[in-house]
């Protein structure tokens, strides 16, 4: 059995991650247009008609911008818990009842081998959660959109044989940027996002013998690099004693630019 993905975009732009495997494919977020969606799937020689379903983490439009549009013209049912969908009433236009089913938190769903585990972040959404796939052995965790990583969540996502992980901000370059102090204060705060130091803190507590990839994701475009990212997660890392390229590979990932479809 095999899994692949790949996050199609990442960052404050918009959000979209392609998972499949022999029986099942899912989107996980579609926060660009429609149009642009087509073009990141041409990309990686997949289909957006073939797709088992939608997957909704939060209602934030960097995350649901393309959720109607592709509802809508590919009949494809579209799963959030009852909370976002209520927050999305409004934003993503009419989706016919029998595409919309409830995804609640902490909890899994079953299609064929593949299973996808829910479960909540700390962000300011209505009640904004993130996904695990598991299929056979193998465990993929998708953690974006969340101010910090709690206890809760190591334990939930530890010993994945790949993340997907927010690496949103350097902390230095988020204090000293153009954004007014409330801004600043939402993006640092419980409820925004996790810095790349925090990151890969949490990234060395959650690590396992099967862990064998990071893709470092959600970076700002104004208060963050890619360089910078990997930089600060690796020597993070390695004052932990795991050393990047060796017990670990970071990849980056893109506002625009898939990934790879790579195989766990």
């Amino acid at each position: 059995m095999t899994m692949h993905f790949s996050v199609l975009a990442s960052g404050s732009t918009g959000n979209a991650i392609f998972v499949e495997t022999e029986e099942h494919s899912f989107l996980v977020d579609a926060g660009l247009s429609g149009k642009q969606m087509e073009g990141l799937f041409s990309r990686i020689d997949r289909k957006i008609e073939d797709l088992s379903g939608i997957l909704v983490t939060h209602e934030h439009s960097d995350h649901i911008k393309g959720i109607g549009v592709l509802a809508r013209k590919y009949k494809l049912p579209i799963y959030a818990n009852d909370k976002t969908w209520n927050a999305m009433d409004g934003l993503v236009g009419k989706i016919d009842t029998e595409q919309k089913f409830s995804f609640d938190m902490e909890t899994a769903k079953h299609f064929g081998g593949l299973s996808i585990e829910s479960f909540g972040v700390s962000h300011d959404a209505a009640e904004p959660m993130f996904y695990i796939f598991h299929q056979g052995e193998k465990k993929l965790v998708l953690v974006t959109d969340t101010g910090y990583v709690s206890d809760r969540m190591k334990g939930i996502i530890s010993n994945a044989d790949a993340y997907v992980f927010e690496s949103n901000h350097d902390v230095g370059m988020l204090r000293m940027c153009r954004y007014p102090w409330n801004i600043k204060r939402r993006i640092l705060g419980d409820y925004g996002h996790v810095s790349n130091e925090d990151a890969a803190v949490a990234m060395s507590e959650v690590m396992g013998d099967k862990t064998k990839g990071i893709y470092l994701a959600h970076l700002s475009l104004d208060n963050n690099m890619k360089d910078l990212a990997r930089m600060s997660v690796s020597q993070t890392l390695e004052s932990k004693g795991i050393v990047v390229g060796e017990q670990i590979d970071l990849f980056d990932t893109d506002p625009k630019v898939p990934t790879p479809l790579v195989a766990i």
